[in-house]
């Protein structure tokens, strides 16, 4: 296992924080760029002005123009759980406006693959809609805006992902990440900007902002699922949707997510959101078809919605079955590259692929192998008709898909197309010109990263004293969120002896560690640690360095302090 470095946050400023603040959130918040009482007020009058979104009244006049005519509305969204909580929010919010004749349709990604295709738009034409509403897709779907106008179909565009040189000729397009665009946070997830644009119409239509803002459980989910950014303005919504969730006023379909996962509602956080609920969502696009995870989104009562959350629980089962199998091929590819013999150096990024591979969950794998050789990964399957799709996860630092922009320009025709964030991206090329795209995004990579950007830094919040490693704090921790991108979850190193150790289900490490000669012996719990490469379960009376969150651990109705452990070294 290869050593990584660990790196403390830089202390910031803590003048102006709150002075009854418990002293470690006040570290932990200053380190995130939180400086004064402002940065922590997350009520939702603290939400962006609804018409500083650019485009936003455009969308909302021409949708009140559809609803007024009473046409046929189409929601066409992504595959994923940001698209899928999208199209809900969608819907669920014109049919409490009064509109009925909406519906959606969301593509098959192995049919039709991502955004609004002229193919897509052909299926969506037999339903005879008036207006497409594209969500979390569709700035890049310059053909298929075309191939609907063709057909007398007009198109809103709703997206985040980054533009390319040219936009589509839609009606119009709300997209905080449009060249030149004024509105104060680019981070918005694609539900994100649907919202606004729902805030935008209900004003015009006369419908309360509460009306809309009772489904901001939607973009909780939603906004935690994709991964963005969670600026101050990501950070508002996301703290209005766990409010909801954790008072039992979510959609049934949450309620019976959390539930299958087998959480409680009262304790769901952005945690709960991104690693129990949002993957049995997400597994739909991968292995199936996304629409039953609408139709969970979509259902209004517990019945139905339980049964296709339970639905949905048995295709995440399966999905983490293939992924444990590629996971485990993925990472046979990589150890072959000897990364472990003296002066051994891998490429800047790497590029894999199976033929046996599948395509909905490669994403899964290139984000697992990146976290053990820290650069970014692109895990690819085969696409038919001699093409391999690929999904790329990137490193801070490494802007993935402006680098996938810089080979496509350097190297016409080498990649047939691509879309996406900077730390996640899609693409497709022939498959027998993977080589020598390997090489071609590893050099672009290697330009763009500075030097220790690849190492693997662990970033911490410092160490913890014994007497802070208590239940009291890790429940001010866990209240002290919404964490996640951009924002994240506080971090903690510290050396530590141990007491004891053992391995649970064959993959999981357990611990009682001691942090001081006469502190009581504290648990400790790494997951999955054991399946990693090079592991090895500690010795007793060994001294170990620890990287580590403080969480709540409650078995049997008894709360008590826990550390997550996400590395652990010789000290």
């Amino acid at each position: 296992m290869r050593h990584r470095p660990i790196q403390r946050r830089a202390a910031g400023a803590v003048e102006r924080l709150p002075a009854g603040l418990d002293p470690v959130l006040r570290r932990i918040y200053a380190a995130r760029g939180a400086v004064s009482a402002a940065d922590l007020e997350l009520g939702l009058e603290q939400l962006l002005p609804v018409g500083s979104l650019d485009g936003v009244e455009a969308a909302a006049e021409l949708l009140a123009r559809h609803l007024a005519a009473r046409t046929r509305i189409l929601v066409i969204g992504d595959f994923d759980a940001d698209g899928a909580t999208a199209t809900a929010l969608v819907v669920r919010a014109l049919r409490r406006f009064g509109h009925a004749e909406v519906g959606y349709l969301v593509p098959d990604r192995f049919r039709f693959g991502y955004g609004l295709t002229p193919e897509i738009v052909a299926v969506a034409a037999e339903r005879s809609p008036a207006l497409i509403v594209t969500v979390d897709n569709g700035v890049s779907s310059l053909e298929g805006v075309a191939a609907a106008r063709a057909r007398g179909i007009e198109v809103l565009v709703t997206d985040h992902h980054l533009p390319g040189p040219e936009l589509p000729a839609a009606s119009a397009i709300v997209n905080p990440n449009l060249p030149g665009a004024r509105f104060a946070s680019r981070a918005l997830a694609g539900v994100g900007v649907a919202f606004y644009v729902l805030l935008a119409l209900g004003r015009r239509l006369g419908i309360a902002a509460a009306v809309t803002a009772e489904l901001l459980d939607l973009v909780a989910l939603g906004t935690v699922a994709d991964v963005v950014p969670l600026d101050h303005n990501n950070r508002v919504l996301v703290q209005a949707g766990l409010k909801r969730i954790r008072a039992g006023r979510c959609v049934p379909g949450i309620a019976a997510l959390v539930a299958v996962a087998g959480r409680r509602l009262a304790d769901v956080g952005t945690a709960e959101l991104g690693f129990f609920v949002g993957p049995r969502l997400n597994a739909a696009g991968r292995l199936e078809d996304m629409s039953i995870g609408i139709e969970c989104l979509l259902a209004d009562d517990a019945a139905s919605a339980a049964v296709l959350a339970k639905r949905l629980d048995g295709i995440n089962t399966e999905r983490r079955s293939i992924e444990a199998k590629m996971q485990a091929e993925a990472l046979a590819i990589v150890a072959q590259l000897n990364l472990d013999e003296p002066g051994a150096q891998l490429p800047a990024a790497l590029c894999l692929y199976d033929e046996a591979w599948h395509p909905g969950v490669v994403g899964l794998v290139a984000a697992r192998v990146k976290e053990t050789v820290h650069r970014p990964v692109i895990a690819f399957a085969p696409a038919g008709d001699g093409l391999a799709r690929g999904s790329a996860r990137s490193v801070a630092g490494v802007h993935v898909r402006d680098a996938l922009e810089a080979v496509a320009t350097r190297h016409p025709g080498l990649v047939e197309r691509f879309g996406g964030h900077a730390m996640a991206a899609g693409l497709t090329l022939a498959a027998a010109r993977l080589p020598e795209f390997g090489r071609a995004f590893a050099r672009e990579v290697g330009t763009r990263a500075t030097p220790g950007l690849l190492d693997g830094i662990l970033l911490t919040d410092g160490p913890l004293a014994a007497a802070d490693m208590s239940l009291a704090l890790a429940e001010r921790l866990r209240a002290a969120g919404p964490f996640g991108s951009g924002f994240p979850e506080p971090c903690f190193d510290g050396e530590f002896v141990v007491v004891e150790s053992r391995v649970l289900g064959e993959r999981h490490l357990k611990l009682w560690v001691r942090a001081e000669p006469k502190a009581p012996p504290q648990e400790a719990i790494a997951f999955g640690w054991m399946a990693r490469p090079g592991a090895a379960v500690p010795r007793v009376s060994e001294r170990l360095r620890l990287v580590y969150r403080l969480d709540v651990n409650e078995y049997q109705g008894v709360r008590r302090a826990q550390l997550l452990i996400d590395y652990l070294e010789g000290a």
